[in-house]
């Protein structure tokens, strides 16, 4: 990319509408958020935006990636909120300071916990999945079959104890450092600048909302033209995800980039087999009403 051309688009005008675009009700059906949401909620922080009067938003300044939170922390008693997600499985948890300096950190079993004490005690919890860390919050996952009144105490607990005891997040800095997907390099083109751009502050913040964050994989410029994103935190293996990444991420992307020509999640095997088991239970529900209409039992 030209430095004539990246220094055009910085010096551009940020349409008016477009921070309202992204919070505005989706057309068609409603979503709460997006990534994770389930279809059928009652609002929406990403919509679709007119295609009048059209821009490209202007990029940030490339800047260097700073490490998450590494010295101690000096708190001596705190209150634990908690927010509830689209996932009913998944729970943030505010300590009210800072968790994260610089981008997110996620784990996704006990081998990937290890690098950080938190994590790793979390996991040492009886039913905990995925341990997500935001900017000022904790994501836990559980499984299906655990309950939160069970669980949620023990998690107070262990957040609680892990702060105000002044204990390092990480174990070393290397293992600290946030996520640096969305770092706009000279390397990048123009259209790859902008994915990165509008992922970064206006898709990510709400997703962040929601206790999850997402991940750039990258987008086939001379090939399909699909952005590829992996969703994590709450959002990670949720049902409705691959619906919200369509009626929100993909509409908002397309309007500002015409290059773009879908957006596609990245899966790990796990979700996959947990995407699959989901669609089979819904076809199968969605099966047996059908036939309890057919007999007149429908309600």
């Amino acid at each position: 990319m030209s430095s004539r051309s990246l220094q055009a688009l910085r010096s551009a005008q940020r349409p008016a509408f477009a921070a309202q675009a992204i919070r505005s009700a989706t057309s068609g059906s409603s979503v709460r958020g997006f990534g994770c949401s389930a279809p059928g909620a009652q609002s929406s922080r990403l919509g679709s935006a007119s295609t009048a009067n059209t821009q490209r938003l202007p990029l940030r300044p490339t800047v260097p990636v700073a490490g998450a939170v590494f010295g101690r922390q000096q708190s001596r008693s705190m209150f634990i909120q908690t927010e509830s997600t689209p996932n009913e499985d998944s729970l943030k948890f505010l300590p009210g300071q800072q968790v994260m300096q610089s981008g997110t950190a996620e784990f996704t079993d006990t081998r990937s916990s290890m690098t950080s004490p938190l994590a790793k005690t979390l996991f040492g919890l009886n039913g905990v999945k995925t341990v997500f860390f935001g900017p000022d919050f904790v994501t836990v996952s559980k499984d299906s079959e655990t309950q939160w009144s069970t669980l949620k105490p023990e998690i107070y607990s262990t957040i609680m104890e892990h702060f105000t005891a002044g204990r390092d997040l990480f174990l070393d800095p290397e293992s600290a450092q946030g996520s640096s997907d969305t770092i706009i390099l000279d390397t990048d083109s123009e259209t790859v600048a902008m994915i990165k751009e509008l992922l970064d502050t206006r898709v990510r913040p709400a997703i962040q909302e929601d206790g999850g964050d997402i991940e750039y994989r990258g987008f086939d410029e001379d090939g399909d033209r699909i952005v590829r994103l992996k969703l994590k935190g709450s959002c990670r293996g949720c049902s409705s995800s691959a619906v919200t990444l369509k009626t929100g991420i993909e509409r908002m992307l397309k309007h500002y980039i015409p290059e773009v020509e879908a957006v596609e999640q990245v899966l790990d095997q796990e979700e996959e087999i947990a995407l699959d088991e989901f669609a089979k239970l819904e076809s199968k529900l969605n099966k047996d009403r059908a036939r309890e209409s057919q007999m007149g039992f429908s309600h």
